[in-house]
């Protein structure tokens, strides 16, 4: 679950500061990437040593990284992280995230974040207890934030009572169930395909289109996100994926798209051609650079393999097939035969029409119809955006299935 997760932890000034190595340590056994931010007091209590040779990066604590001018960008960090777990969280660092106070650079971290945050509070029972502290928690946990309670034992004081920071095996039990939810297609193989293809004319020419692949990597992304283990097939592009939850394989050709997308099927849950794959290539390739000759030259063109067609005709009752249309005319229904005939779950129409729609673009306004002919319309949004909407379409769908 934890595999691939971006996991920042950060240590404050507490004699349980010690469980936080072991706390990084089990993260990084189970797959997350982990780095550290600690409090310049922190460090009184276990040395950055420690902390960045177990979650093998260099630890943060200064906003200024060295004397060039660099700096810790909290806010990259903020959004780096898939989960922000403080641990140990002394009464200090409480009253901060309470009150929005930031001379740190775990607390800029922490109003930066849009990701879940776990506090794990460590200290002694007289100051847990005060309604300070207690007040503080209720504001944090109001926050959305999820508050690991102490456990009770034999404190550094020589009390004995509530106060111990949690032990790192429950932090990291709760951060498995917590984002378990975060993440709903957990354990979901998907399969996403992404622009174009070229077919070879000669060594040097091919038959393409202008399709960029941003639509499909939106898709990819999402799904990954969202827990799901993506194939990406992709055509020629110059994007890159993100996600570590993507494998992604580099194809040329239709037939290239073909075998590897039928290959991928066969263990996928869920199926989304994006591509924009050419219909036809030249019946023959020449092995050389054609020369420039007077007169016409005529290229015969075959049809290449049908990817989604053949993916409709290998589709079990449990997998969901999605299809795109780029249309210039009759739009909806050329939209709605193309479902009945290639077996479709659902299909993405866009359309050339729509201004900022279609290839080379950032955005995109698109409809989705369903093998019940339902419409689902929606506005011209970013390619990210339109992104979320299929998915969440698809979600529901295989929620039926």
């Amino acid at each position: 679950m934890l595999k691939g997760k971006n996991i920042i932890v950060g240590v404050s000034a507490s004699i349980a500061a010690y469980k936080s190595a072991f706390l990084v340590r089990l993260l990084v056994k189970a797959g997350a990437n982990v780095k550290v931010i600690m409090t310049p007091a922190a460090h009184d209590f276990i040395t950055p040593l420690t902390l960045s040779t177990l979650s093998k990066n260099p630890v943060l604590t200064d906003f200024a990284k060295d004397k060039t001018g660099e700096w810790n960008n909290h806010v990259e960090l903020g959004l780096w992280a898939d989960a922000l777990v403080i641990a140990p969280a002394s009464a200090n660092t409480l009253a901060k995230m309470a009150n929005g106070i930031c001379d740190n650079l775990l607390q800029a971290t922490y109003l930066s974040a849009r990701c879940k945050v776990f506090v794990a509070p460590a200290m002694d029972l007289d100051m847990l207890k005060h309604p300070a502290t207690t007040g503080n928690l209720k504001r944090i946990q109001s926050f959305g934030n999820l508050i690991i309670h102490p456990g009770t034992g034999e404190l550094a004081s020589g009390l004995y009572g509530e106060g111990r920071m949690a032990e790192p095996e429950e932090i990291v039990e709760s951060l498995k169930k917590t984002l378990s939810a975060s993440f709903p297609l957990s354990g979901k193989k998907v399969l996403v395909t992404a622009g174009p293809t070229y077919e070879a004319i000669d060594p040097v020419r091919f038959i393409g289109n202008h399709s960029s692949g941003k639509m499909g990597f939106a898709i990819a992304e999402t799904f990954a996100s969202q827990g799901a283990i993506v194939t990406l097939v992709c055509g020629p592009n110059n994007l890159s994926v993100k996600h570590p939850n993507i494998q992604r394989i580099d194809v040329v050709s239709a037939e290239e798209l073909y075998n590897a997308s039928v290959k991928a099927f066969k263990t996928a849950h869920i199926a989304v051609l994006s591509a924009a794959v050419a219909d036809y290539k030249p019946a023959k390739v020449a092995d050389q650079k054609i020369k420039k000759a007077n007169g016409s030259k005529n290229i015969e063109l075959v049809p290449t393999k049908d990817t989604l067609q053949e993916l409709g005709k290998l589709k079990k009752p449990s997998q969901l097939l999605v299809g795109f249309a780029l249309e210039t005319e009759n739009e909806t229904e050329n939209a709605k035969a193309k479902i009945k005939k290639k077996n479709l779950d659902l299909i993405v129409l866009n359309s050339l029409n729509d201004k900022g729609a279609g290839f080379k673009t950032d955005t995109n306004k698109i409809t989705i119809i369903d093998k019940y002919n339902k419409l689902t319309k929606f506005e011209l949004k970013s390619k990210a955006e339109a992104a979320q909407d299929i998915v969440e379409i698809i979600k529901k769908a295989t929620a039926k299935k």
